[in-house]
């Protein structure tokens, strides 16, 4: 019954029609708007080439995009985003290697079993477990563990709402913060020019205020349907459950799960400490991951073949969103190619001139909200995005940091809160849309008005290093 509804319900178009319908938007802007170019200057603070605010001057379109040209874009687009897409293959498909091994199904368990009687305990560690899975990037990649969540919940004696809510929102709560998150900041900021995952302090206050906001939203919903199981969300699933149904013991904790979990802890400490000591970029953040599935092939002693045919399994499942990264370059590669870009920033400046940069702020951080609900990618959206802030923060005199702190807030919050980004989670839960919405709304205005205000924060002490 619960899947017919969603069914019958409005369903946005697949996102790569989205996308394909904004590169023929770019098309016929760019038979619209006037080319025009910015002159490109050498920072010497920087090192980087930045835009002369005042040196604009419109050109004749000497490259007009033609038929072919439009069907180009694509693979250029590609071939533009490669370096993110094959990292995000790498590494899921290196992960789901861990997965089929069964070690964190086994770790689940362990837990389960030492924690009866401390029912919400259990709900705070696996919250605080998707939590640091959001840090490290993993959007679809968790999606695999949505319906274990549920289980857990379940299985706690709380009701799938719950189970929903610690993966999903823990999830935006480390994704939003994007401490480490290679695909939003991480993409953003190399964009930028800025250092890699700099600026962390700022992104570690964001992950504790949003962390907290998050944990109370779960805190009053469980305390409320323990008391008065009547006020569940699912209220007629609920009062007929039994959380015996759920409670599984078939997974063993052996010698050589424990040290694939130990090496997975490994891994996240040394890509933490390559990218903020070392500078590391996706390159090597990908060998890591390489060197990760050869050590798990030994620990699980599995064969070279069989490896390749789990990493093969793994690796499809972010295929949609990798496919959505090299879509949104090509809109990218349209609109330079139509040399329409520097004439939107030039125009875009000119309404913005004048404004309070409280005022200009909150423009840019809705505007990225309200695009996130057409252009679900995280990755995708940074790279039509930042060009379009990056001179804009120049001109208008608002660090780059900042610029990429409101993108990556406008676009994680909402990325489990607008519909097309969040039925294939709430699908994987068995969770309607409307029941979903029910729960969390709260939960996301209060963290909306919070990232808001610590944009404005960040603003205010020239949040940098520019």
């Amino acid at each position: 019954m619960r899947q017919e509804k969603m069914k019958r319900g409005f369903k946005l178009p697949h996102v790569y029609i989205i996308l394909m319908f904004m590169m023929l938007l770019v098309v016929i802007l760019s038979w619209i708007i006037p080319s025009g170019v910015y002159e490109r200057v050498l920072d010497s603070n920087t090192g980087r080439e930045i835009i002369n605010p005042d040196n604009f001057s419109y050109v004749e379109q000497s490259n007009p995009i033609t038929f072919m040209n439009f069907f180009e874009a694509i693979y250029n687009g590609f071939v533009s985003g490669a370096s993110i897409m094959g990292t995000l293959f790498i590494s899921s498909g290196i992960i789901y290697i861990l997965e089929v091994s069964g070690a964190f199904g086994a770790g689940i368990q362990k837990i389960l079993k030492h924690t009866k009687g401390k029912e919400f305990s259990v709900v705070v560690i696996f919250y605080t477990i998707f939590v640091v899975f959001g840090v490290l990037g993993y959007g679809e990649a968790a999606y695999p563990f949505y319906p274990l969540a549920v289980t857990i919940g379940l299985a706690l004696g709380y009701d799938r709402v719950v189970g929903a809510g610690l993966a999903i929102v823990g999830s935006t709560v480390g994704f939003t913060c994007g401490m480490l998150n290679m695909f939003t900041t991480g993409v953003a900021q190399q964009l930028v020019g800025l250092p890699m995952f700099s600026g962390m302090g700022m992104r570690a206050v964001g992950l504790v205020v949003f962390y907290i906001i998050g944990f109370f939203g779960l805190f009053f919903y469980c305390k409320k349907i323990k008391k008065t199981p009547e006020k569940s969300i699912v209220r007629d699933e609920y009062l007929t459950q039994k959380a015996e149904d759920f409670q599984e013991n078939d997974q063993k904790m052996t010698l050589p799960r424990v040290l694939g979990l130990i090496a997975f802890l490994v891994v996240i400490i040394i890509q933490g400490i390559g990218a903020v000591g070392f500078g590391w970029s996706f390159p090597q953040i990908a060998a890591l991951y390489v060197i990760f599935g050869f050590v798990l092939a030994v620990i699980f002693r599995i064969g070279p073949s069989r490896v390749c045919t789990i990493f093969t399994q793994g690796a499809t499942r972010v295929f949609s969103a990798a496919f959505a990264i090299g879509l949104a370059n090509a809109v990218v590669a349209l609109m330079n190619q139509a040399q329409i870009l520097d004439t939107l920033v030039y125009h875009m400046s000119g309404f913005l001139n004048g404004k309070s940069a409280i005022v200009t702020l909150l423009i840019i951080y809705v505007f990225v909200t309200l695009f996130n609900f057409f252009v679900v990618s995280g990755s995708g959206k940074a790279v039509i995005v930042m060009p379009i802030l990056q001179p804009l923060g120049n001109i208008l005199h608002i660090n780059q940091q900042v610029l990429v702190l409101a993108y990556q807030y406008g676009d994680g919050i909402t990325n489990s809160f607008w519909p097309g980004s969040a039925m294939v989670g709430l699908s994987m839960c068995n969770l309607g849309y409307g029941e979903w919405i029910r729960f969390c709304w709260k939960i996301y205005v209060s963290m909306m008005v919070a990232a808001f205000v610590l944009v404005i924060i960040a603003n205010a002490i020239g949040y940098g290093p520019f």
